[in-house]
């Protein structure tokens, strides 16, 4: 595998630390899930750089080794980091994935910042259209008192909290699908998140509606879930999304929890370098 730059000091508004394998292939940017770092998508960035692609990965502001702020922790602004990141590198003609919360940013990027840059976007399990149940989304599969409940829970032990969440992240059917180590591994990326940080961000994807930013991600998507997946269910969040954007496909991983990339990263790396190697770049 090539040899990893890392980068700091890109942004002008907060330190992020970014991981860049670098070289002439296509980009591929990818964006972490809640409250993981860029280090979750390891057996990506194997697969990809092995294929050819140029891989980019980050810690989201507050999380693993990138600086933390007291704000800057809505969507909106947490596009615009990843524009920034885009921008100082040049990235251009990139596929953009997003897990979990960051198929959020995949979305808010799109419609915020436009597709210029991009070829197109995978959506990894992720928390769009809208995660929180109300009269005008019934689908939503979080309620207000449940999203209340578990920034309780974070707030009281965050320890305690982190192990259960993570437990039924990547569980399918009430049976833990990745070994003792990776769990601990998942553990020792939360145990770097600041409360803060991790406290607002869920606030952030639980509240966030992106019914409306979906149809402006004109370039090819692929939607990839698990159907066991207990935390963005299939049909409440992977289903609608796909019937959502204006060109997509939808693969979905038979017995998959939430956490996909590290669960089942076989078959989630033979379907994104199968849709990488198949999408066709966009008209200009």
């Amino acid at each position: 595998m090539a040899a990893i730059t890392a980068h700091r000091g890109l942004l002008r508004s907060i330190d992020l630390h970014v991981d860049d394998t670098g070289g002439d292939g296509r980009p591929v940017v990818l964006v972490h899930g809640w409250p993981l770092t860029g280090e979750s998508w390891a057996r990506q960035v194997e697969a990809l750089t092995d294929a050819g692609y140029r891989v980019i990965t980050y810690d989201r502001r507050g999380f693993g080794r990138s600086d933390t702020s007291l704000v800057g922790y809505t969507y909106e602004a947490l596009s615009d980091d990843l524009s920034a990141i885009f921008t100082e590198l040049d990235l251009r003609d990139a596929t953009l994935v997003g897990f979990s919360m960051g198929g959020g940013e995949v979305a808010g990027y799109c419609a915020r910042k436009g597709t210029e840059r991009l070829r197109s976007v995978v959506f990894a399990a992720a928390v769009t259209p809208y995660m929180l149940n109300t009269s005008d989304n019934p689908e939503g599969p979080v309620s207000k008192t449940q999203a209340a409940q578990m920034a309780a829970a974070l707030t009281t032990n965050s320890d305690v909290f982190y192990r259960e969440m993570m437990t039924g992240v990547f569980s399918a059917n009430g049976v833990l699908t990745i070994s003792e180590d990776a769990f601990q591994q998942v553990l020792d990326m939360c145990a770097q998140a600041s409360k803060n940080a991790a406290l607002v961000c869920m606030a952030s994807f639980a509240n966030t509606d992106f019914r409306e930013y979906l149809p402006k991600v004109t370039v090819p998507a692929l939607v990839i879930h698990g159907d066991a997946d207990v935390t963005t269910p299939l049909q409440s969040c992977g289903a609608r999304t796909h019937a959502a954007l204006p060109d997509a496909r939808l693969h979905v991983i038979a017995g998959g929890p939430h956490g996909i990339p590290v669960s089942h990263a076989d078959e989630f790396n033979r379907v994104l370098l199968e849709f990488l190697a198949d999408d066709v770049a966009p008209a200009r």
